[in-house]
C-alpha cells in the first residue's frame, strides 16, 4: 500500500505580499498607541521638544498624578460607565424584543413592519429636530438625554432578526410541543443561541457610547453629568493655550520654575487621558472576543 504523504505548504509570492500587508497594518495600528503611551510617561521637556519617536525618553508620572488627583476626571469616568451600562441594557432589550417577533411567521404585517423599520435607518430628521424633541420632553441637562436617543439601533435589530431567523425552527417547535410557551422558549433557547450576534452588538454599543461626546456637548451644560470624552475635550482645549511669557518673567525664580514644570506636565495630560480612557475598552474586549469572532462573520457564505 502506498503511504499517504502530507502536502507541504508552499510559500508563494502572493503569500509574501499578504504577509507584508498584514505587518504594515499591524505597525500602522500599534504605532499611535505606543507613541501615546511613551509620551505619557516620558520627561515633559523631551515630549515638548519632540524627542519621543517610539520609546520613552526619560521618565515622569506627573501627568498621571494631575489626572488621577482631579475629582472631575473620576466623576466623568463614572458618568461614562453609567451611560455604557444603561445603553447596553436598553439596547439589548429593544433589540431582542423587536427582532424575535419579526422572525415569527404567524406575525401579522411582518413584512410591513420590517419595511417600516428600514425607513428611519436611511432617513432621519437631523440634529435640530432631535434637539427640540429632547427639550420638549424635559430631558435637557438630564443624564437620560445621553441614553434614550441611542437606546435602540435599526441596524442591530435587522442583524439580530437575520440571525434569529437562521436558527433551527425545530428547536422552538419541540419546546412548544413539550409544553413551553413562546416567552420561555425565547429565554431558554433563542437567547442562549444568539450570544454571537449579541456580542457583536454589545461591543459596538460599548465602544460607540464610551467614545461619544457630541451629544453631551449639545444636550448638557452641567459638567457633573458629562462623560469622560467631553471632559477630555475640555482639557485639550485648555492645555492648547500658550503660556504668557511676560507674566512668567515677572515671577520669582522659584515660582517661575514651578509654574513651567506644571505647565510642561499639563502638556502631557492629553496623552495620559488617552491612555486612561482607553484602558476600560481594552479590558472589556477580551470578555466578548470568544463570541465576537463568531458573530462578526454573520452574513458570510457557508460551505
Amino acid at each position: 500500500m502506498k503511504k499517504k504523504t502530507k502536502k507541504l505548504f508552499r510559500w508563494t509570492p502572493f503569500d509574501t505580499v499578504v504577509m507584508m500587508l498584514a505587518i504594515l497594518v499591524c505597525v500602522i495600528t500599534l504605532y499611535p498607541m505606543i507613541y501615546v503611551f511613551s509620551c505619557s510617561i516620558s520627561d515633559p521637556k523631551s515630549v515638548l521638544a519632540g524627542e519621543v519617536v517610539l520609546y520613552p525618553v526619560g521618565f515622569s508620572l506627573d501627568a498621571y498624578n494631575m489626572v488621577v488627583n482631579n475629582p472631575q476626571f473620576w466623576r466623568s469616568m463614572l458618568n461614562s460607565v453609567f451611560y455604557v451600562v444603561a445603553e447596553c441594557i436598553l439596547m439589548f432589550l429593544t433589540t431582542v424584543l423587536v427582532a424575535y417577533p419579526l422572525t415569527r411567521p404567524n406575525l401579522k404585517f411582518r413584512k410591513v413592519l420590517t419595511y417600516y423599520l428600514l425607513i428611519p435607518m436611511y432617513f432621519s430628521g437631523g440634529m435640530i429636530p432631535a434637539y427640540l424633541v429632547i427639550c420638549n420632553l424635559g430631558l435637557y441637562n438630564s443624564p437620560w438625554s445621553l441614553v434614550l436617543p441611542g437606546c435602540y439601533g435599526i441596524w442591530n435589530i435587522i442583524l439580530c432578526r437575520t440571525f434569529m431567523a437562521s436558527l433551527p425552527q425545530e428547536l422552538i417547535d419541540s419546546a412548544l410541543i413539550d409544553g413551553s410557551d413562546q416567552f420561555r422558549a425565547f429565554l431558554k433557547i433563542v437567547i442562549p443561541l444568539s450570544k454571537p450576534v449579541m456580542a457583536v452588538i454589545m461591543i459596538y454599543t460599548i465602544v460607540g457610547t464610551w467614545n461619544a461626546w457630541f451629544g453631551a456637548s449639545i444636550y448638557t451644560t452641567n459638567r457633573d453629568i458629562q462623560p469622560v470624552q467631553l471632559y477630555m475635550r475640555h482639557v485639550l482645549a485648555a492645555t492648547s493655550t500658550s503660556m504668557q511669557s511676560q507674566m512668567l518673567e515677572q515671577l520669582p525664580e522659584e515660582l517661575r520654575l514651578a509654574y513651567q514644570k506644571k505647565a510642561l506636565a499639563a502638556n502631557q495630560i492629553k496623552y495620559a487621558l488617552i491612555v486612561l480612557t482607553t484602558l476600560p475598552i481594552v479590558a472589556v474586549y477580551p470578555m466578548f472576543q470568544k463570541h465576537f469572532t463568531k458573530g462578526i462573520m454573520l452574513g458570510s457564505l457557508k460551505g
